[in-house]
């Protein structure tokens, strides 16, 4: 037990030898972990399958432990990600104290809820009974490793040491490096500069007044290259990583949801017709993407589906001229107003009633103004007045033979929509988990600043240490989360598979980031219920990001499924 103590202390100084020695006891705890998921799914597989299949209806069925399944998977995943980043800085000679710090606290946390029971939402705990296991699971947890960061990983002092880096160090872009490349660092700061200077000081006025984001700003991300910056050099963009997007949303989610919100427009708009666009298509609408010329919206859900995206309802049928007449209505659809071209989805075949007879459209119109947001013929909108998330605007929308030129059919074949959407999925999941990030980044900056400037008894609040380690819980969870969200990026960059990290990410992401807002809040005291501090705002942007591009719910389903099939 006394392998982590130096000094008296549970934390680890820039000593290498103890450094090394945490590692190797995190390193040997991740297979104790991972020996609890696998008797998880084998044990839930067992209660799924019929007839030597996964039936739905039986996950269905046992849902919650279906769910907790999927978290328990996070968590490992999670772990695996943060030992990934450890190694890698030892690798290089940059896993410091702080690091070291944010490594044992993550480890003695996550290791504890696996045992004890894991947090789907504040009122929702998965625990291992759920799962239908008993505590001779724990087997692996009866080790030196595993006792000894359950025991002293996630203490007070370590809790403590780690804020008073945090206010030494306090002109460091994020608590920790993040292991990744200098030329992503460089990124990074590039638009931690931008928002700084443009977001940050007018975020707060925009969401108090529920104004759209000045074109201004948007005209300056641009030129910057941000909606272009994974379109390939042939079509115009600059043909970089999705983690660059990552670091890039993530940076500008910190200054403002709706501004981070901004370039994953055009990205899911750009995957789209990049996955399922003809080369006309491809060269008619990506440099435009790309340069900003034309802003795309997303114009998927309908008022009666939801997630339900196979069961939508607006139709679309040809005319004698051969382009498409879309009529029905759709929901939530963000920065529908000012934008150029909608990706709609609609049903072409009226004898379907699945995902089978859905096509995309690459549906263009006329942006509007205050006075006229609508001004295409055949469609028309009406405002939702939202909590947060509010720089773009959500509108419902209704359409009456909306006139879609017959070459605007993505692909130039009927039937693709739904396939041609999944394809999307991946990315946008990625760019939701950077998005958490960044807001849970914004909680944490303000509740920090807040917590330092707030004297309470003769002190300031920092000093209590439930305020510091609400500060430190935070800083541990926004790593661990930004490694999960770096590792579906870089799944992605390198052609894999990603739609379970992605899920993943997206998944524990978005719990983070509600927890910093709320914790943040809680920091704050009265004064964060005031609608003039920042920190009221941040937790209604949090809010949103359990619920689009898949609800919690519908998230955790999607990884039980994939975990059991």
């Amino acid at each position: 037990m006394d392998q982590m103590a130096h000094d008296g202390q549970d934390v680890m100084t820039g000593n290498a030898p103890l450094l090394d020695k945490l590692c190797d006891l995190t390193r040997q705890a991740v297979p104790a972990a991972e020996q609890v998921l696998d008797a998880a799914t084998e044990a839930l597989r067992g209660l799924v399958t019929v007839d030597g299949r996964v039936s739905n209806s039986a996950i269905e069925a046992n849902q919650t432990a279906a769910h907790g399944l999927a978290w328990l998977a996070t968590y490992v995943e999670a772990l695996r990600q943060m030992q990934a980043w450890a190694d890698r800085l030892t690798e290089a000679g940059t896993f410091g104290e702080v690091e070291a710090l944010i490594h044992q606290i993550a480890f003695g946390e996550y290791l504890h809820q696996i045992a004890g029971g894991i947090p789907m939402n504040q009122a929702e705990v998965t625990r291992l009974a759920d799962l239908g296991l008993g505590w001779d699971v724990l087997s692996g947890f009866q080790s030196d490793a595993v006792q000894t960061l359950m025991a002293r990983g996630n203490s007070q002092s370590a809790r403590t040491r780690l804020v008073e880096l945090m206010q030494e160090r306090s002109a460091e872009i994020t608590v920790g490096r993040t292991g990744l490349d200098d030329e992503l660092e460089m990124i990074r700061e590039q638009f931690r500069r931008f928002a700084v200077e443009k977001v940050e000081p007018h975020a707060h006025d925009w969401h108090l007044k529920d104004e759209l984001i000045p074109m201004e700003i948007i005209e300056e991300l641009a030129e910057m290259g941000v909606f272009g910056l994974t379109i390939p050099e042939e079509y115009g963009g600059f043909g970089l990583s999705k983690a660059s997007m990552v670091v890039v949303s993530e940076e500008l989610s910190r200054g403002y949801i709706g501004v981070g919100s901004l370039g994953t427009r055009s990205e899911i708009a750009a995957e789209l017709i990049l996955c399922g666009g003809t080369d006309a298509q491809k060269e008619h609408w990506l440099p435009k993407l790309a340069s900003a010329e034309i802003l795309p919206t997303a114009v998927f859900t309908e008022p009666n589906t939801g997630s339900d995206l196979g069961s939508l309802r607006t139709r679309a049928s040809r005319d004698e001229n051969g382009d498409w007449k879309i009529t029905g209505n759709k929901t939530w659809i963000t920065h529908a107003a000012r934008t150029q071209v909608m990706t709609l989805l609609a049903r072409t075949d009226p004898d379907t009633t699945d995902h089978r007879g859905l096509s995309m459209f690459l549906a263009e119109k006329t942006p509007g103004t205050d006075e006229a947001p609508f001004p295409t013929p055949g469609m028309s909108g009406t405002e939702i007045e939202v909590l947060g998330y509010r720089g773009m605007k959500e509108y419902e929308l209704s359409f009456d033979n909306f006139h879609v030129k017959g070459d605007n059919l993505l692909g130039g074949e009927e039937g693709k929509g739904f396939k041609q959407l999944m394809q999307t999925f991946e990315a946008a999941r990625i760019q939701t988990a950077a998005r958490a990030v960044g807001v849970a980044q914004a909680a944490l900056d303000v509740a920090m600043q807040y917590a330092q400037d707030r004297k309470q008894f003769g002190k300031s609040l920092i000093e209590f240490p439930r305020v510091s380690g609400k500060l430190a819980m935070m800083a541990v969870e926004i790593m661990v989360a930004r490694q999960l969200t770096y590792y579906s990026a870089w799944q992605k960059d390198h052609d894999k598979r990603c739609d379970l990290e992605a899920g993943m990410a997206k998944l524990l992401g978005a719990r983070v980031a509600w927890a910093c807002a709320d914790n943040g809040l809680q920091i704050h005291g009265g004064n964060g219920f005031a609608m003039e501090y920042k920190i009221s705002r941040i937790l209604c942007d949090a809010r949103i990001l359990n619920i689009f591009e898949g609800a919690a719910e519908i998230q955790a389903q999607v990884i039980a499924r994939r975990l059991l099939g």
